[in-house]
Protein backbone atom coordinates (compact mmCIF):
# COMPACT_ATOMS: atom_id res chain seq x y z
CA UNK A 1 0.00 0.00 0.00
CA UNK A 2 1.24 4.02 -1.04
CA UNK A 3 1.77 6.00 1.60
CA UNK A 4 1.51 9.80 0.68
CA UNK A 5 4.53 11.62 1.05
CA UNK A 6 4.44 12.44 4.73
CA UNK A 7 8.35 12.08 5.13
CA UNK A 8 7.56 8.49 6.50
CA UNK A 9 10.07 6.14 4.79
CA UNK A 10 9.28 2.32 4.22
CA UNK A 11 11.90 -0.16 5.23
CA UNK A 12 13.29 -1.88 2.25
CA UNK A 13 13.50 -4.89 4.03
CA UNK A 14 9.95 -5.79 4.88
CA UNK A 15 8.19 -6.36 1.87
CA UNK A 16 8.25 -10.34 1.55
CA UNK A 17 4.66 -10.66 3.69
CA UNK A 18 1.93 -8.97 2.20
CA UNK A 19 -0.10 -8.74 5.81
CA UNK A 20 1.98 -5.94 6.88
CA UNK A 21 4.99 -3.54 6.39
CA UNK A 22 7.68 -2.04 8.46
CA UNK A 23 8.34 2.29 7.99
CA UNK A 24 10.03 5.03 9.53
CA UNK A 25 9.17 7.93 10.64
CA UNK A 26 11.92 10.38 12.25
CA UNK A 27 12.78 8.09 14.90
CA UNK A 28 9.57 6.08 15.31
CA UNK A 29 9.55 2.44 13.81
CA UNK A 30 6.21 1.70 12.86
CA UNK A 31 4.26 -1.43 11.25
CA UNK A 32 1.14 -1.11 9.02
CA UNK A 33 -1.52 -4.14 9.41
CA UNK A 34 -3.91 -4.99 6.31
CA UNK A 35 -6.97 -7.12 7.32
CA UNK A 36 -5.59 -10.29 7.94
CA UNK A 37 -2.64 -8.63 10.11
CA UNK A 38 -4.99 -7.04 11.98
CA UNK A 39 -7.21 -9.72 12.60
CA UNK A 40 -3.93 -11.61 13.70
CA UNK A 41 -3.06 -9.15 16.30
CA UNK A 42 -5.94 -8.66 18.06
CA UNK A 43 -5.68 -12.27 19.11
CA UNK A 44 -1.91 -11.78 19.49
CA UNK A 45 -2.24 -8.98 21.88
CA UNK A 46 -5.07 -10.77 24.25
CA UNK A 47 -2.57 -13.06 24.57
CA UNK A 48 -0.88 -13.83 27.72
CA UNK A 49 1.99 -15.50 26.25
CA UNK A 50 2.89 -12.74 23.84
CA UNK A 51 2.86 -9.99 27.22
CA UNK A 52 5.08 -12.32 28.89
CA UNK A 53 7.64 -12.09 25.89
CA UNK A 54 6.92 -8.32 25.68
CA UNK A 55 7.62 -8.00 29.85
CA UNK A 56 10.90 -10.01 29.46
CA UNK A 57 12.46 -8.22 26.55
CA UNK A 58 12.35 -11.03 24.65
CA UNK A 59 10.26 -9.88 21.57
CA UNK A 60 10.73 -5.60 20.53
CA UNK A 61 8.67 -3.06 22.41
CA UNK A 62 5.39 -3.06 20.64
CA UNK A 63 2.05 -0.91 21.21
CA UNK A 64 -1.13 0.25 19.18
CA UNK A 65 -1.39 3.13 17.88
CA UNK A 66 -3.39 5.59 15.59
CA UNK A 67 -4.56 4.35 12.24
CA UNK A 68 -4.25 7.72 11.16
CA UNK A 69 -0.15 7.31 11.32
CA UNK A 70 -0.33 4.83 7.67
CA UNK A 71 -3.53 5.82 5.85
CA UNK A 72 -4.43 2.99 3.93
CA UNK A 73 -3.35 -0.08 6.89
CA UNK A 74 -6.23 -1.42 9.02
CA UNK A 75 -3.98 -1.11 12.59
CA UNK A 76 -0.82 0.18 12.79
CA UNK A 77 1.90 -0.87 15.77
CA UNK A 78 4.73 0.86 17.18
CA UNK A 79 7.78 -0.85 17.83
CA UNK A 80 10.80 0.30 20.17
CA UNK A 81 14.03 0.99 17.81
CA UNK A 82 16.96 -1.06 17.68
CA UNK A 83 19.68 0.61 18.74
CA UNK A 84 21.89 -0.50 15.60
CA UNK A 85 20.60 -3.35 12.94
CA UNK A 86 23.04 -5.89 12.46
CA UNK A 87 23.04 -9.07 9.65
CA UNK A 88 23.72 -12.40 10.73
CA UNK A 89 26.56 -12.94 8.50
CA UNK A 90 27.97 -9.86 11.29
CA UNK A 91 27.48 -12.23 14.32
CA UNK A 92 30.00 -15.12 15.92
CA UNK A 93 29.21 -18.36 16.18
CA UNK A 94 27.68 -17.90 19.61
CA UNK A 95 25.66 -14.83 18.73
CA UNK A 96 24.07 -17.14 15.97
CA UNK A 97 23.48 -20.06 18.68
CA UNK A 98 21.67 -17.54 21.20
CA UNK A 99 19.53 -15.92 18.16
CA UNK A 100 18.73 -19.26 17.39
CA UNK A 101 17.70 -20.66 20.97
CA UNK A 102 15.28 -17.67 21.80
CA UNK A 103 13.79 -18.04 17.94
CA UNK A 104 13.14 -21.69 19.13
CA UNK A 105 11.97 -20.62 22.65
CA UNK A 106 9.54 -17.93 21.19
CA UNK A 107 7.89 -20.58 18.67
CA UNK A 108 7.59 -23.40 21.72
CA UNK A 109 5.86 -21.30 23.85
CA UNK A 110 3.68 -19.41 20.46
CA UNK A 111 2.63 -23.32 19.84
CA UNK A 112 1.92 -24.09 23.57
CA UNK A 113 -0.59 -21.01 23.80
CA UNK A 114 -1.93 -21.99 19.81
CA UNK A 115 0.00 -19.93 17.70
CA UNK A 116 2.85 -19.87 15.28
CA UNK A 117 5.53 -17.54 13.49
CA UNK A 118 4.95 -17.93 9.87
CA UNK A 119 8.95 -16.94 9.53
CA UNK A 120 12.18 -18.61 10.68
CA UNK A 121 14.69 -15.62 9.39
CA UNK A 122 17.89 -15.56 11.34
CA UNK A 123 16.80 -11.67 10.09
CA UNK A 124 13.73 -12.03 12.73
CA UNK A 125 16.15 -11.22 15.42
CA UNK A 126 18.32 -8.15 16.26
CA UNK A 127 20.45 -7.65 19.92
CA UNK A 128 20.74 -4.53 22.83
CA UNK A 129 23.51 -5.00 23.53
CA UNK A 130 24.83 -9.00 23.92
CA UNK A 131 21.22 -9.99 24.18
CA UNK A 132 19.15 -11.02 21.36
CA UNK A 133 15.71 -10.01 20.44
CA UNK A 134 12.59 -10.73 18.31
CA UNK A 135 11.78 -8.13 16.20
CA UNK A 136 9.22 -9.56 13.63
CA UNK A 137 5.61 -9.56 15.13
CA UNK A 138 3.83 -9.72 12.40
CA UNK A 139 5.15 -12.90 11.96
CA UNK A 140 3.14 -14.44 14.30
CA UNK A 141 -0.54 -16.39 13.41
CA UNK A 142 -2.78 -18.43 15.29
CA UNK A 143 -2.44 -22.26 14.56
CA UNK A 144 -4.12 -24.54 12.12
CA UNK A 145 -4.40 -27.88 13.19
CA UNK A 146 -2.31 -30.06 10.77
CA UNK A 147 -0.04 -26.71 10.04
CA UNK A 148 3.62 -27.67 9.89
CA UNK A 149 6.05 -24.56 10.68
CA UNK A 150 6.33 -22.59 7.25
CA UNK A 151 9.32 -21.38 9.09
CA UNK A 152 11.18 -24.74 9.02
CA UNK A 153 13.06 -24.23 5.71
CA UNK A 154 14.15 -20.48 6.79
CA UNK A 155 15.12 -21.84 10.30
CA UNK A 156 17.52 -24.43 8.59
CA UNK A 157 19.00 -22.19 6.12
CA UNK A 158 19.37 -19.19 8.01
CA UNK A 159 20.55 -20.47 11.33
CA UNK A 160 21.22 -24.55 11.68
CA UNK A 161 23.03 -24.91 8.58
CA UNK A 162 25.24 -22.43 9.59
CA UNK A 163 25.44 -23.58 13.09
CA UNK A 164 26.72 -26.91 11.52
CA UNK A 165 29.18 -25.89 8.99
CA UNK A 166 30.72 -24.16 11.99
CA UNK A 167 30.26 -27.34 14.58
CA UNK A 168 31.16 -29.57 12.44
CA UNK A 169 33.30 -28.84 10.01
CA UNK A 170 34.94 -25.66 11.56
CA UNK A 171 34.56 -23.35 8.20
CA UNK A 172 33.40 -19.60 9.29
CA UNK A 173 29.68 -19.59 8.49
CA UNK A 174 29.84 -15.73 7.55
CA UNK A 175 31.16 -15.88 3.88
CA UNK A 176 28.07 -18.04 3.23
CA UNK A 177 25.45 -16.07 4.69
CA UNK A 178 26.53 -12.87 3.02
CA UNK A 179 26.77 -14.88 -0.08
CA UNK A 180 22.87 -15.62 -0.13
CA UNK A 181 20.42 -13.57 1.51
CA UNK A 182 17.94 -16.68 1.74
CA UNK A 183 20.91 -19.12 3.05
CA UNK A 184 22.00 -22.05 2.36
CA UNK A 185 20.62 -24.30 0.15
CA UNK A 186 19.80 -28.18 1.62
CA UNK A 187 21.00 -29.40 -1.40
CA UNK A 188 24.31 -27.62 -0.82
CA UNK A 189 25.18 -28.88 2.52
CA UNK A 190 23.91 -32.38 1.20
CA UNK A 191 27.54 -32.06 -0.87
CA UNK A 192 29.24 -31.41 2.45
CA UNK A 193 28.07 -34.10 4.46
CA UNK A 194 28.84 -37.43 2.74
CA UNK A 195 30.07 -40.80 3.70
CA UNK A 196 30.58 -40.81 7.44
CA UNK A 197 29.91 -37.20 7.82
CA UNK A 198 25.99 -37.80 6.53
CA UNK A 199 25.89 -39.22 10.60
CA UNK A 200 27.47 -36.72 12.19
CA UNK A 201 24.70 -35.30 14.75
CA UNK A 202 21.93 -33.11 13.22
CA UNK A 203 22.60 -33.77 9.57
CA UNK A 204 20.38 -37.05 9.24
CA UNK A 205 16.86 -35.76 9.87
CA UNK A 206 17.77 -31.45 8.93
CA UNK A 207 19.73 -32.07 5.63
CA UNK A 208 19.34 -35.01 4.35
CA UNK A 209 16.25 -36.00 5.16
CA UNK A 210 14.99 -32.20 4.51
CA UNK A 211 16.62 -32.40 1.15
CA UNK A 212 14.78 -35.55 -0.09
CA UNK A 213 10.98 -34.63 1.14
CA UNK A 214 11.26 -31.33 -0.45
CA UNK A 215 12.61 -32.90 -3.65
CA UNK A 216 9.84 -35.34 -3.10
CA UNK A 217 7.27 -32.43 -2.35
CA UNK A 218 8.30 -29.82 -5.13
CA UNK A 219 5.52 -30.43 -7.07
CA UNK A 220 2.85 -30.93 -4.52
CA UNK A 221 0.78 -27.51 -3.38
CA UNK A 222 0.60 -26.10 0.09
CA UNK A 223 -3.03 -27.71 0.56
CA UNK A 224 -1.72 -30.82 -0.76
CA UNK A 225 1.18 -31.13 1.91
CA UNK A 226 -1.23 -29.74 4.96
CA UNK A 227 -3.85 -32.42 3.74
CA UNK A 228 -1.25 -35.08 3.94
CA UNK A 229 -0.05 -34.28 7.17
CA UNK A 230 -3.12 -33.71 8.64
CA UNK A 231 -4.22 -37.12 7.46
CA UNK A 232 -0.99 -38.82 8.80
CA UNK A 233 -1.67 -36.67 12.20
CA UNK A 234 0.56 -34.39 12.54
CA UNK A 235 -0.50 -32.55 15.67
CA UNK A 236 0.68 -29.55 18.22
CA UNK A 237 2.40 -32.15 20.01
CA UNK A 238 4.09 -33.36 17.34
CA UNK A 239 5.27 -30.00 16.31
CA UNK A 240 6.46 -29.00 19.90
CA UNK A 241 8.54 -32.27 19.93
CA UNK A 242 10.29 -31.01 16.91
CA UNK A 243 10.69 -28.26 17.95
CA UNK A 244 12.49 -29.27 21.76
CA UNK A 245 14.74 -31.86 19.31
CA UNK A 246 16.28 -28.76 17.09
CA UNK A 247 16.81 -27.04 20.79
CA UNK A 248 18.97 -29.89 22.03
CA UNK A 249 20.22 -30.08 18.70
CA UNK A 250 22.14 -26.63 18.91
CA UNK A 251 22.41 -26.15 22.72
CA UNK A 252 25.16 -29.17 22.20
CA UNK A 253 26.58 -27.32 19.07
CA UNK A 254 29.81 -25.59 19.59
CA UNK A 255 32.49 -23.20 17.36
CA UNK A 256 35.58 -25.87 16.75
CA UNK A 257 38.64 -23.64 18.11
CA UNK A 258 40.95 -23.56 15.49
CA UNK A 259 43.03 -20.87 17.45
CA UNK A 260 43.78 -17.57 16.29
CA UNK A 261 46.65 -15.56 16.20
CA UNK A 262 44.53 -12.33 17.37
CA UNK A 263 43.00 -13.75 20.17
CA UNK A 264 46.20 -13.05 22.53
CA UNK A 265 46.47 -9.71 20.87
CA UNK A 266 46.59 -7.72 23.81
CA UNK A 267 49.58 -9.61 25.36
CA UNK A 268 51.69 -9.84 22.68
CA UNK A 269 51.03 -6.63 20.50
CA UNK A 270 54.13 -4.62 22.62
CA UNK A 271 52.20 -1.91 24.56
CA UNK A 272 53.87 -1.10 27.81
CA UNK A 273 51.54 -0.30 30.99
CA UNK A 274 52.74 3.59 30.00
CA UNK A 275 51.64 2.94 26.78
CA UNK A 276 48.33 1.33 27.33
CA UNK A 277 47.35 4.29 30.56
CA UNK A 278 48.08 6.94 27.83
CA UNK A 279 45.74 6.06 25.19
CA UNK A 280 42.82 4.60 27.61
CA UNK A 281 42.81 7.77 28.69
CA UNK A 282 42.89 9.72 25.86
CA UNK A 283 40.23 7.69 24.58
CA UNK A 284 37.92 7.89 27.85
CA UNK A 285 38.81 11.61 27.44
CA UNK A 286 37.67 11.90 23.96
CA UNK A 287 34.45 9.96 24.42
CA UNK A 288 33.18 11.81 27.33
CA UNK A 289 33.71 14.97 25.83
CA UNK A 290 30.33 15.72 24.65
CA UNK A 291 27.28 13.01 24.92
CA UNK A 292 27.22 9.83 22.37
CA UNK A 293 24.40 8.00 21.53
CA UNK A 294 26.49 5.57 18.92
CA UNK A 295 30.64 4.92 19.47
CA UNK A 296 31.87 2.54 16.43
CA UNK A 297 35.04 0.92 17.76
CA UNK A 298 37.19 -0.42 14.85
CA UNK A 299 39.52 -2.87 14.98
CA UNK A 300 38.13 -3.81 18.56
CA UNK A 301 39.89 -7.04 19.76
CA UNK A 302 39.06 -8.05 23.05
CA UNK A 303 37.15 -4.85 23.37
CA UNK A 304 38.98 -2.87 25.90
CA UNK A 305 38.22 0.50 24.37
CA UNK A 306 34.61 -0.03 24.11
CA UNK A 307 34.24 -0.98 27.37
CA UNK A 308 36.16 2.24 27.96
CA UNK A 309 33.18 3.82 25.37
CA UNK A 310 30.73 2.39 27.23
CA UNK A 311 30.64 4.31 30.30
CA UNK A 312 30.48 7.39 28.44
CA UNK A 313 27.69 6.06 25.43
CA UNK A 314 24.26 4.45 25.12
CA UNK A 315 25.17 2.24 22.21
CA UNK A 316 28.85 0.94 21.12
CA UNK A 317 29.20 -1.23 17.71
CA UNK A 318 32.76 -3.33 18.59
CA UNK A 319 34.20 -4.20 14.98
CA UNK A 320 36.71 -6.82 14.54
CA UNK A 321 37.77 -9.27 11.67
CA UNK A 322 38.64 -12.44 13.69
CA UNK A 323 34.89 -14.39 14.25
CA UNK A 324 37.32 -16.22 17.06
CA UNK A 325 37.55 -12.96 19.21
CA UNK A 326 34.62 -11.52 17.92
CA UNK A 327 32.90 -14.76 19.61
CA UNK A 328 35.38 -14.69 22.72
CA UNK A 329 34.73 -10.85 23.04
CA UNK A 330 30.78 -12.02 22.88
CA UNK A 331 30.85 -14.27 25.99
CA UNK A 332 32.39 -12.04 27.73
CA UNK A 333 29.90 -9.60 27.39
CA UNK A 334 27.00 -11.97 28.12
CA UNK A 335 28.53 -12.90 31.03
CA UNK A 336 28.54 -9.92 32.16
CA UNK A 337 25.16 -9.11 31.06
CA UNK A 338 26.16 -5.69 29.41
CA UNK A 339 23.73 -4.13 26.94
CA UNK A 340 25.81 -1.07 25.66
CA UNK A 341 28.50 -3.36 23.33
CA UNK A 342 27.07 -5.06 20.36
CA UNK A 343 30.59 -7.00 18.54
CA UNK A 344 30.30 -7.59 15.37
CA UNK A 345 32.22 -9.86 12.79
CA UNK A 346 33.86 -7.97 9.98
CA UNK A 347 36.46 -6.79 7.68
CA UNK A 348 37.20 -3.10 7.43
CA UNK A 349 38.78 -3.50 3.95
CA UNK A 350 35.58 -5.69 2.48
CA UNK A 351 32.80 -4.43 4.89
CA UNK A 352 29.20 -5.14 4.66
CA UNK A 353 27.65 -4.16 0.99
CA UNK A 354 24.08 -3.88 0.50
CA UNK A 355 22.30 -7.40 -0.40
CA UNK A 356 18.99 -8.84 -1.10
CA UNK A 357 16.02 -7.37 -3.45
CA UNK A 358 17.76 -4.70 -5.37
CA UNK A 359 20.57 -4.75 -3.08
CA UNK A 360 19.07 -2.40 -0.39
CA UNK A 361 16.67 -5.15 1.33
CA UNK A 362 19.73 -5.39 3.53
CA UNK A 363 21.35 -2.44 4.22
CA UNK A 364 25.28 -1.64 3.87
CA UNK A 365 27.40 -0.98 6.85
CA UNK A 366 28.19 2.35 5.68
CA UNK A 367 24.50 2.75 5.09
CA UNK A 368 23.89 1.99 9.31
CA UNK A 369 26.75 3.74 10.53
CA UNK A 370 26.72 7.38 10.91
CA UNK A 371 28.60 7.14 14.53
CA UNK A 372 29.06 9.92 17.07
CA UNK A 373 32.90 8.91 17.68
CA UNK A 374 34.48 6.25 15.77
CA UNK A 375 37.57 4.60 17.73
CA UNK A 376 39.99 3.43 15.06
CA UNK A 377 42.75 2.12 17.19
CA UNK A 378 45.49 0.41 15.28
CA UNK A 379 43.53 -0.06 12.50
CA UNK A 380 45.08 2.62 9.91
CA UNK A 381 47.85 0.52 9.26
CA UNK A 382 46.49 -2.51 8.67
CA UNK A 383 44.63 -1.04 6.29
CA UNK A 384 47.16 0.86 4.49
CA UNK A 385 50.07 -1.51 4.34
CA UNK A 386 48.65 -5.00 5.03
CA UNK A 387 46.02 -4.45 2.60
CA UNK A 388 47.01 -1.91 0.41
CA UNK A 389 44.29 0.52 0.58
CA UNK A 390 45.67 4.02 -0.18
CA UNK A 391 46.04 6.54 3.19
CA UNK A 392 43.92 8.75 1.71
CA UNK A 393 40.70 6.52 1.27
CA UNK A 394 41.88 4.87 4.45
CA UNK A 395 40.72 8.37 6.16
CA UNK A 396 38.19 8.93 3.42
CA UNK A 397 36.46 5.69 5.27
CA UNK A 398 37.15 6.62 8.59
CA UNK A 399 35.48 10.12 8.23
CA UNK A 400 32.43 8.63 6.49
CA UNK A 401 31.83 6.11 9.67
CA UNK A 402 31.28 9.48 11.22
CA UNK A 403 28.18 11.91 11.36
CA UNK A 404 28.67 15.69 10.15
CA UNK A 405 30.22 17.11 13.92
CA UNK A 406 31.38 13.62 15.24
CA UNK A 407 34.90 12.52 16.45
CA UNK A 408 37.29 10.59 15.01
CA UNK A 409 39.78 9.63 17.46
CA UNK A 410 42.41 7.81 15.34
CA UNK A 411 45.97 5.88 15.93
CA UNK A 412 48.82 6.48 13.43
CA UNK A 413 51.48 3.65 13.78
CA UNK A 414 54.42 5.37 12.46
CA UNK A 415 56.68 3.33 9.55
CA UNK A 416 59.52 2.77 12.22
CA UNK A 417 57.07 1.40 14.54
CA UNK A 418 57.99 -2.99 15.24
CA UNK A 419 54.13 -3.75 14.15
CA UNK A 420 54.51 -1.29 11.10
CA UNK A 421 57.96 -2.86 10.07
CA UNK A 422 56.52 -6.71 10.10
CA UNK A 423 53.97 -5.18 7.88
CA UNK A 424 56.20 -3.66 5.35
CA UNK A 425 58.37 -6.30 5.43
CA UNK A 426 56.06 -8.62 3.57
CA UNK A 427 55.84 -5.97 0.59
CA UNK A 428 58.24 -4.69 -1.95
CA UNK A 429 60.61 -1.84 -1.37
CA UNK A 430 59.25 1.81 -2.03
CA UNK A 431 55.59 0.37 -2.17
CA UNK A 432 54.38 2.66 0.35
CA UNK A 433 55.91 5.85 -0.03
CA UNK A 434 53.46 8.32 1.45
CA UNK A 435 52.99 6.20 4.92
CA UNK A 436 54.74 8.91 6.93
CA UNK A 437 53.19 10.89 9.74
CA UNK A 438 53.68 14.27 8.17
CA UNK A 439 51.70 13.00 5.28
CA UNK A 440 48.81 11.36 7.82
CA UNK A 441 48.44 14.30 9.59
CA UNK A 442 48.42 16.66 6.41
CA UNK A 443 45.61 14.26 4.84
CA UNK A 444 43.50 14.21 8.29
CA UNK A 445 43.78 18.02 8.61
CA UNK A 446 42.14 18.21 5.17
CA UNK A 447 38.89 16.39 6.12
CA UNK A 448 38.67 17.31 10.02
CA UNK A 449 39.23 20.14 12.52
CA UNK A 450 42.52 18.31 15.03
CA UNK A 451 41.84 19.19 18.60
CA UNK A 452 44.25 17.54 20.08
CA UNK A 453 47.20 14.70 19.80
CA UNK A 454 49.42 12.87 21.72
CA UNK A 455 52.23 10.47 21.10
CA UNK A 456 52.63 7.54 23.09
CA UNK A 457 55.76 6.91 25.18
CA UNK A 458 57.23 4.32 23.20
CA UNK A 459 57.73 7.00 20.52
CA UNK A 460 56.20 5.30 17.05
CA UNK A 461 52.40 5.74 17.80
CA UNK A 462 50.31 8.97 18.14
CA UNK A 463 46.74 9.15 18.71
CA UNK A 464 44.64 12.20 17.43
CA UNK A 465 41.12 13.51 18.42
CA UNK A 466 39.31 15.39 15.30
CA UNK A 467 35.77 16.32 14.61
CA UNK A 468 34.47 15.66 11.44
CA UNK A 469 33.70 18.69 9.10
CA UNK A 470 35.12 21.04 11.46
Amino acid sequence: MAVPDTGIRVEPGSFRDPANRVFHAGDEVLRGLGPDGARDWRALSGSPFFTELLAEGKICGTEPVDVTRLPGWTAVLRHERIPFVSHPYEWSFAMLRDAALLHLEILRRALSAGFTTKDGSAYNLQWRGASPVFIDVGSFAPLADGEPWAGYRQFCQTLLYPLLLQAHLGLDFQPWLRARVDGIEPDQMRRLFRGARRLLPGVPTHVHLHGAMQGRNARASTTDVRAQLKAAGYSRDLALATVRGIDRLIRRLDRRDEGSHWVDYQRTCGYTVRDREEKEGFVEAAVAAAPAGLVLDLGANDGRYARIAARHAAQVVAVEQDPAVVDSLYRALRAEGEHRILPLVMDLADPSPGGGWRGAERASFGDRARADVVLALAVAHHLAIGRNVPLPEVLDQLVAYARPGGRLVVEFVHPEDPMARRLLANKPDGIFPDYRRDEFERLLAARCRVERQRELPCGTRTLYQAVVGG
